[in-house]
């Protein structure tokens, strides 16, 4: 059985995120999407929020079984949830020089784990949880992030918003 690991902060779950879950569920015969936390990152939602709006959307998954861990390298975690396989998502150079040099930290941490790597469609490949945030706020900002965020996810983000306005 082919078991993956895909993990993210999640803050929130976008359009990009489902994507290379969608892809996950297709190569692999389970997918693990975890939840990461980084002490050190300051985060929108709550741990709690975030595995909420990543139960709703990723409910039609039966294959999907969503989870968190703290403090830990992702191929441990991976190791613990008796993955083969880390997923891992390609957008820019930046991101392959930073997943290139991981790789390799993982291969030097446990062997028999194997790192995939998808490159998104050009449409998607810019979305990111920061770049959605970053559109909140300027006049029409929800017609612009509705298109890159599932609903579920762009009512948690208009709720932020209008408790932020107070």
């Amino acid at each position: 059985m082919k078991r993956a690991v895909y993990a993210g902060s999640f803050d929130p779950i976008t359009n990009g995120h489902l994507w290379m879950i969608k892809k996950g569920v297709e190569v692999f015969d389970e997918l693990v999407v975890a939840l990461g936390t980084n002490p050190e990152k300051k985060y929108t939602f709550t741990m709690d929020e975030r595995l909420d709006m990543m139960n709703e959307v990723l409910k039609k998954y039966r294959t999907v079984e969503i989870t968190s861990f703290e403090n830990k390298f992702l191929v441990h975690y991976a190791r613990e949830t008796h993955a083969r396989y880390i997923l891992r998502g390609i957008r820019s150079q930046r991101d392959y020089e930073y997943e290139r040099e991981m790789r390799y930290v993982n291969g030097d941490l446990d062997l028999n784990i194997t790192t995939v790597f998808l490159i998104p469609p050009r449409e998607i490949a810019e979305i990111s949880s920061s770049f959605v945030k970053g559109l909140v706020g300027p006049e029409g900002w929800d017609l612009v992030v509705q298109r890159y965020v599932p609903e579920t996810v762009f009512e948690r983000l208009r709720r932020w918003y209008n408790d932020r306005q107070g």
